[in-house]
């Protein structure tokens, strides 16, 4: 096993909350941390604490806005281009229940894109050097929240609900850690995605309903799913906090898999990595 001093970890969505707290958790043990946010003077800001408070240098900030694929597309370049290794990739990033409907820059609906394009395509742009850098992971901070994806109003145009988006999408994470831990079988990659905890008090939570859980305990669970060696082999899985669950059942359905698959390979361009 790779000495923790000698794994590079890309968390997204860094600056805040669930992120910030494994940023902190992580720094402290020594892993080498790229941060992701879209905001410089936040991203400066946690840099300077995490090395005042932890002593750990080997930190590294990347701006990027997931409302642009462009954006998350030189995200992966920059990635790919400045680091030789990458040991676990948390796909953290998101934006909670809107009240309003919201498009990208690209045109796409927000949340869709935020929580769940971002995620398809840094997962498979950097599955190359996941893939290199093996034994690595891949987590996905889902939620239990889930619902069925309507493929015939994926951006939600004629039927906007805020809960079907933010819960679409999160289901849409979970299909995802189903593919990709099919298609990176064998090559020492694993792919998990989990419900870290119910309603933590960040800012994606407090505007809308009342905190039942602490950030401490999402982190604590984020973070086993990176460090803990009894699930170095546990791949293609959904956690509710820290127990194995069942998603909801289209993300295990193989043809409506296919039919994300193929829709988000038309709207990022980008495709499902084969490596296995």
């Amino acid at each position: 096993m790779t000495a923790v001093t000698e794994q590079t970890v890309l968390i997204t969505g860094a600056t805040d909350g669930l992120g910030r707290a494994l940023a902190h958790e992580l720094a402290a043990q020594g892993y080498s941390l790229i941060l992701h946010g879209r905001s410089a003077a936040k991203g400066q800001e946690l840099l300077d604490e995490l090395r005042e408070k932890t002593g750990n240098q080997n930190i590294s900030y990347e701006l990027a806005d997931f409302a642009s694929l462009k954006d998350i597309g030189a995200l992966a370049d920059r990635i790919l281009e400045r680091h030789d290794r990458l040991d676990v990739l948390v796909n953290n990033a998101g934006i909670g229940v809107e009240l309003a409907r919201q498009e990208s820059q690209d045109g796409y609906e927000l949340t869709f894109q935020v929580d769940y394009l971002a995620a398809y395509m840094l997962s498979c742009r950097l599955a190359p050097l996941l893939v290199r850098s093996a034994p690595a992971r891949v987590i996905n901070v889902s939620s239990a929240g889930q619902a069925p994806i309507d493929f015939g109003d994926v951006m939600l145009e004629r039927r906007w609900d805020g809960v079907q988006a933010y819960c679409q999408a999160k289901l849409a994470q979970i299909s995802l850690t189903v593919d990709l831990a099919e298609q990176l079988a064998g090559t020492g990659v694993t792919v998990n995605a989990l419900h870290p905890a119910s309603y933590m008090p960040t800012k994606m939570v407090v505007h809308l309903f009342t905190p039942q859980s602490t950030v401490a305990e999402g982190m604590r669970n984020v973070a086993r799913l990176i460090t803990d060696p009894a699930l170095a082999e546990v791949t293609g899985e959904y956690f509710d906090r820290d127990r194995r669950s069942r998603a909801g059942a289209q993300a295990y359905d193989p043809a409506a898999r296919a039919r994300l698959r193929e829709l988000s390979e038309s709207l990022t361009g980008v495709a499902l990595p084969a490596l296995a």
